[in-house]
């Protein structure tokens, strides 16, 4: 059967519906769940992230029974009801109040355990901005200043959290010597390219293998400009975050109960009972937004034009997190995922039998209101005829603009998980 447009967008938007189920709480926590604790052990559940709410749910489901009680952060939008696990919504990206008065609590909550206890850390994407808690002598309005600057500056995941964690006083593992002796267990939703526990949500349990030193050496690589507390404290490094071999976090354990290989391999089996042929490229492609768009594109082109590496009809996959460096003086709106994809979409040049999907796995690709988008061989002939500028507005970082304009964005609202951002290139 020939992919005609209609068939392609359908099959685009069941893949991205696989992956989310690949990585729902609901589906996938309770087998990873520890052993409960004996006579007079208490449990506590904390936690932080988009999926923060939704996985306390799940525990709640699981172990109807236990006295369970705790406090996990997600953000605003993200809630859902509970009965024992207190649930707060605070900001993302950019900490507000809300966060940092819930992570203030929950490392209060933690305080005086013993090694009967258990304390189940409830961990996914965003959970850095939600558990805002600033080192002494910093104040949340320094925090929010170091953010919006990370978030414009193109650094990677990877670098944002290393610079974050030393500026908290909950994240990069203080949060479980906090807990110490009790038994911390971390149930987690990567979000990450390479699934380091150490930068999900900026490792509030384990140990920090980065230092105040390349923090420094980050800030200084971008050019940010820091508020004088946080230079002051990032130039003082009084008290490092625990590093590997801290005896308060020997005891702790992680456990990933969702990644995005997961979500990929689940788009891929969707993929071939379509008559697709799949082909995962990677979990954990990064780089500039636009250029990873271009790179896609010309994959896709070989496939088309040689069946190299693979003979069409072939689903070319990847996951990861691209970064967008805001570059115009008055940029428009976009995520991640919409650029990607209007930088695949202009490299195309229309070619003709191949179409592209781009979203975040969250259902919010940056700040805006869509999960991301569908690009067809006819998207810039149909952008230009409605009147606009595809380049220009890429120039602009306006790409929300065009596929909004076309109709072509996915809008689903909050998926209450987090597997990052999935790409499926369909080549007819």
């Amino acid at each position: 059967m020939a992919w005609d447009d209609a068939r392609a967008r359908a099959a685009l938007r069941s893949l991205f519906d696989a992956a989310v189920q690949a990585a729902d709480p609901r589906a996938v926590l309770a087998r990873h769940l520890p052993e409960r604790p004996g006579p007079g052990g208490r449990i506590l559940v904390v936690g932080a992230g988009k999926s923060a709410a939704v996985m306390a749910a799940a525990v709640e489901a699981a172990w109807p029974d236990a006295p369970l009680s705790g406090l996990v952060v997600t953000r605003y939008g993200h809630a859902v009801p509970t009965r024992k696990i207190e649930v707060v919504e605070a900001s993302h990206p950019v900490p507000d109040a809300a966060g940092e008065a819930a992570a203030r609590r929950i490392l209060a909550l933690v305080q005086g355990l013993t090694p009967q206890d258990l304390v189940l850390v409830l961990i996914s994407g965003g959970g850095s901005a939600l558990l805002a808690l600033p080192a002494p002598g910093l104040t949340l309005a320094d925090k929010q200043a170091v953010n919006r600057a990370l978030l414009a500056s193109g650094a990677t995941i990877q670098e944002m959290n290393c610079v974050r964690r030393h500026l908290s006083a909950i994240k990069g593992g203080r949060l479980a010597a906090v807990a110490h002796p009790a038994r911390v267990v971390t149930l987690a939703i990567s979000d990450v390219p390479g699934d380091d526990p150490a930068v999900i949500a900026s490792g509030p349990t384990v140990p920090d293998p980065t230092s105040f030193a390349e923090a420094r050496a980050l800030v200084a690589h971008y050019g940010i400009a820091l508020p004088p507390a946080v230079a002051a404290h990032l130039a003082a490094a009084a008290e490092e975050t625990p590093k590997p071999g801290d005896p308060r976090l020997a005891t702790a354990e992680y456990r990933m109960i969702a990644t995005p290989m997961m979500a990929l391999e689940a788009m891929a089996t969707a993929a071939r009972a379509a008559g697709l042929t799949p082909l995962i490229l990677g979990d954990a492609l990064e780089g500039e937004a636009r250029e990873v768009g271009t790179v896609l594109a010309g994959i896709a082109r070989g496939v088309r034009a040689h069946g190299q590496p693979l003979p069409a009809p072939a689903l070319l996959l990847s996951g990861g997190e691209t970064t967008v460096t805001i570059r115009a003086p008055k940029p428009g709106h976009g995520g991640r995922n919409t650029e990607c994809l209007l930088g695949l979409t202009l490299a195309l040049a229309g070619e003709p039998g191949i179409w592209a999907m781009m979203a975040d796995t969250d259902g919010i690709d940056g700040t805006e209101d869509s999960a991301g988008a569908i690009a067809a061989p006819d998207t810039l002939a149909r952008a230009r005829a409605a009147g606009l500028d595809p380049r220009a507005m890429l120039s602009s970082h306006d790409s929300h603009g065009v596929f909004g304009a076309l109709g072509d964005l996915i809008v689903t609202g909050p998926t209450l998980t987090n597997v990052n951002d999935i790409r499926a290139v369909l080549i007819g």
